[in-house]
């Protein structure tokens, strides 16, 4: 039985290559993106009958609903990929709020909408919800910490929609990329440091944008592991891809360890049951 995916972002990157996967699989894919011809080129290169293209930007207020209308038209859904979503680098002083906005609406907002208007269809099928998040949900370095609390946005909302919808059969799997070779590494909205941040935000630029690239996994190697946590019986809630992703989120972690130990006697003394 040919399956259902809904695909965001699927004009580029790990979307588009998910799109290609899953239609090589048989499936038959709703792609939507905001490129008009990338949708077009697609949908020429797929069997016939087996592409819906939705042209939208998902954060406009339509959005939920043309997807939810499409999800009916298709007749149901067995896997969601939401995938859609952009870098914003700079100081969290020096971004200013309609920048922050904007990315907020993005990564965080309308991948919500795009559950609302899913989740329905995936509770009637037990499907699959495949979050894409990054390293950087689990983690912040110099210049990324609003695209990182963007993130870690969706990696904390995901971990309670795996909760939530336990009972009802559907999975949820976050999927946490490090550095790949696609169109986000080099398309990234910076905004430059002042005086202030050039020895800690400027540098941390400069030195990312100096990696050669052999830094870059190959995003093939991401697509993959959305194929297989889209279709395992048991995934994982969370799935780092990537050297560089698993080492730095397990860097991470063992700092925040070692802090909250220090940190223990303190924090459950008087003082911390006070606060």
């Amino acid at each position: 039985m040919t399956s259902t995916w809904l695909i965001t972002g699927a004009t580029s990157g790990f979307g588009r290559m998910v799109a290609e996967r899953a239609l090589a699989g048989d499936a038959h894919v709703i792609a939507v993106g905001r490129r008009g011809d990338r949708l077009a080129e697609l949908a020429d290169h797929a069997p016939q009958g087996r592409v819906t293209t939705i042209r939208l930007d998902i954060t406009e207020p339509a959005a939920e609903q043309v997807i939810a209308d499409a999800v009916r038209t298709a007749g149901g859904l067995d896997v969601l990929v939401n995938n859609a979503g952009y870098g914003l680098f700079g100081s969290v002083e020096q971004i200013d709020a309609d920048q922050a906005r904007a990315l907020f609406d993005t990564n965080v907002l309308a991948n919500f909408a795009v559950l609302r208007a899913t989740l329905p269809a995936l509770r009637a099928s037990r499907g699959r919800v495949v979050q894409i998040s990054s390293v950087n949900g689990q983690c912040a370095w110099a210049s990324s910490g609003l695209y990182s609390a963007s993130k870690a946005a969706v990696d904390l909302a995901g971990e309670a929609l795996a909760r939530e919808l336990a009972p009802t059969g559907v999975r949820v799997s976050i999927v946490e990329p490090g550095i790949f070779a696609t169109e986000f590494a080099t398309s990234l909205h910076v905004v430059l440091p002042d005086d202030v941040y050039a020895p800690t935000v400027g540098k941390f630029l400069a030195d990312f944008s100096a990696l050669p690239p052999s830094a870059y996994g190959n995003a093939e190697k991401v697509a993959d592991a959305i194929m297989t946590v889209a279709t395992m019986e048991e995934p994982p809630l969370r799935l780092a891809v990537g050297a560089d992703a698993v080492e730095r989120i397990r860097e991470s972690l063992r700092a925040r360890l070692a802090e909250l130990e220090r940190w223990e006697s303190f924090s459950t003394g008087p003082v911390g049951r006070t606060v």
